[in-house]
């Protein structure tokens, strides 16, 4: 399929410098606490905007989490989003979650509604006491604490779960309604779904950033199977060039970074200057693509 994309104004040939940030999830064992640590020191020169932690399943990594987002204020200068869901829990243990991260100095948080308790494609709920929706949940944290930020999540491709795009910006409206002033989007890599998406958005007066959200294919068959089950198409083109490459890791990493890095060249040519990368806790990809979209080490930024 051919990208159909935007024509360039003659005020999108200057180029910001792209804003980005970086999403971790927390980890299971020591050796991954030391990888993500380790990853965490390698992209923490390139000064992302914040650094966001993932909440796993009905809130399974909740006290992980906790303790990730708490030594990056310790221990780093980076600004941390803490990802909280409505899934798993009372409101007043939600609340309560808040509660903490307002006072170790969170002002920053990811609010979602949460996979299914069964996974995805199973039937969604809630605690019966809890949260229902995402909107709920942004207008709780921001009733109770003006001063955190609110992020929510964007569907390129459509909510799984939404019977419509009308449907799912309906949703997305009433999360901004609510006090969301950042919408990081699904995984996506046609750039024209992004575009597409982006023009339904404002045309129902949404003007808040929506982010893209950019997936480097560490493995591509594992990485395939995970985002197609959450809604993201995986175009034919870019499964023919991961043909033959099961067992050659290597060269899966380059043609990986090939792709990323054209993706993202490709959206800020075309004037999109911010991007948050799902680092997977590794480094080598996202740092190789933020050189070629012109970031640098703190004190070393050279033009792109």
């Amino acid at each position: 399929m051919t990208e159909v994309t935007p024509p360039i104004s003659e005020g999108q040939r200057v180029l910001k410098q792209p804003a980005i940030s970086f999403e971790f999830f927390p980890p299971k064992t020591e050796e991954m606490e030391k990888s993500l640590w380790d990853t965490i020191k390698r992209l923490a020169p390139l000064a992302p905007s914040f650094v966001s932690v993932t909440y796993g399943a009905g809130g399974s990594t909740r006290e992980r989490t906790h303790s990730t987002i708490a030594r990056i204020l310790a221990e780093t200068e980076l600004l941390p989003a803490a990802h909280l869901t409505c899934v798993g829990a009372a409101r007043g243990e939600i609340d309560e979650i808040v509660r903490r991260y307002h006072d170790i100095g969170v002002r920053h948080i990811v609010a979602l509604r949460g996979d299914p308790p069964g996974g995805i494609g199973t039937a969604f709920s809630t605690h019966p006491d809890g949260y229902q929706t995402s909107p709920e949940l942004v207008a709780s944290i921001k009733r109770r604490y003006p001063d955190i930020e609110v992020s929510v999540s964007a569907y390129p491709e459509k909510h799984p779960e939404s019977p419509d795009f009308d449907a799912d910006i309906d949703v997305l409206k009433a999360k901004v309604d609510a006090g969301a002033t950042r919408a990081i989007t699904q995984v996506f890599f046609d750039n024209d779904l992004y575009f597409r998406y982006l023009d339904r958005v404002r045309a129902r007066g949404i003007f808040i950033p929506i982010v893209p959200g950019i997936m480097p294919m560490h493995n591509f068959k594992q990485a395939r199977s995970f985002v197609t089950r959450a809604g993201t198409s995986v175009p034919d083109w870019l499964a023919a060039k991961f043909e033959g490459l099961d067992d050659d890791a290597e060269t899966r990493k380059l043609v990986a970074a090939t792709v990323a890095a054209g993706q993202v060249q490709k959206l800020n040519k075309h004037g999109v200057d911010t991007f948050h990368f799902y680092t997977m806790n590794r480094a080598d990809l996202v740092f190789a693509i933020c050189h070629l979209l012109g970031i640098r080490p703190s004190g070393a930024q050279k033009a792109a």
